[in-house]
């Protein structure tokens, strides 16, 4: 069973930064560049989003509630995605959850999420 293990949570001011890592430790390595990456995060009451994804060849979708705002970037060596979220506001506070796709490998792996707050 494949684990994705998110980190960089945490409480931050609106306004301020956070950087969120997910590790695949357990993908096997010659196939982590085959895996869409992703984003997502669910608020208290509302429904998971995707947040952002990127691809084997580093395309990228974003939320709308996002773009101009978040970066995520992948680093297939490590075996690493991360989230890059400036100019944070209070809604985006959410637990932020990692995930791995592959249609062709019927791969759809998540993390346990990691908690954001944005508040003063």
């Amino acid at each position: 069973q494949v684990q994705l293990e998110e980190s960089g949570g945490g409480l931050v001011q609106p306004g301020g930064s956070l950087r969120l890592s997910c590790v695949g430790s357990e993908i096997t390595s010659s196939l982590y560049d085959v895996y869409i990456m992703g984003w997502y995060r669910q608020a208290p009451g509302k429904q998971r989003e995707l947040v952002a994804r990127i691809d084997s060849g580093e395309n990228t979708i974003y939320g709308d509630a996002v773009k101009g705002r978040f970066t995520i970037s992948r680093d297939n060596a490590k075996k690493m995605v991360y989230l890059q979220m400036n100019s944070l506001k209070p809604e985006d506070t959410a637990v932020y959850y990692c995930n791995a796709a592959n249609s062709i490998l019927h791969a759809n792996y998540w993390g346990q999420g990691t908690q954001v707050t944005v508040s003063s």
